[in-house]
């Protein structure tokens, strides 16, 4: 049975494909990204491996007082999203947390805790035996001790970046880079259109 699991970092995941589709051309305000295929953006990138399970990590929303309306659209979005991507096979996991914190008068966001649940994962899978190939689809840098220590296990580590703005640490840390495009990212937006 194959050990490759796809990793996936849902916020940052989330970021880079919205960037991606507004360098193609499309405004944010159009974006529904829980109408998306995955699968499809993986499909040719990740041609040739036999992934046995895919995760998607995401940072559970809470309901601010001060950004009512935003609060409830987010966390309607994040339960579409779940949806869609368990009925595409993945696995959903919350971890962390989204919190609001006050920054010269203004209410910012700021995710906790996924890059922490992911590493952690990632090197008890390995200890385990439970992983022989990592693919890693995160530009977090944060990640690299524990891309260190499955490499010292000699668990195989792919690099899943975007063209744009690709984490060269990362890079440099994993045995293979592969890099998802924008038309590849575009295509796959374009099909569930």
């Amino acid at each position: 049975m194959s050990k490759t699991i796809l990793f996936i970092d849902g916020e940052n995941f989330i970021y880079k494909v919205e960037e991606a589709l507004k360098e193609e051309g499309i405004g944010k305000h159009k974006i529904d990204l829980a109408s998306v295929n995955f699968n499809e953006i993986f499909k040719e990138p990740l041609k040739g491996f036999n992934i046995s399970r895919k995760i998607f990590y995401n940072a559970r929303l809470h309901f601010h007082k001060d950004t009512p309306k935003k609060s409830k659209e987010l966390i309607r979005l994040q339960r579409k999203l779940r949806n869609t991507l368990i009925n595409q096979g993945y696995e959903f996991i919350i971890a962390g947390n989204v919190r609001a914190q006050r920054v010269d008068g203004k209410v910012v966001f700021r995710e906790k805790g996924v890059d922490v649940k992911i590493a952690v994962d990632l090197v008890s899978m390995a200890c385990d035996k439970k992983l022989d190939t990592a693919i890693l689809c995160s530009s977090d840098s944060d990640l690299q001790p524990a891309i260190a220590e499955l490499r010292k296990r000699k668990v195989e580590v792919v690099y899943l970046g975007f063209e744009t703005n690709p984490n060269k640490g990362i890079a440099y840390t994993t045995n293979k880079t592969i890099l998802l495009r924008n038309p590849e990212i575009l295509n796959a937006y374009k099909k569930v259109k």
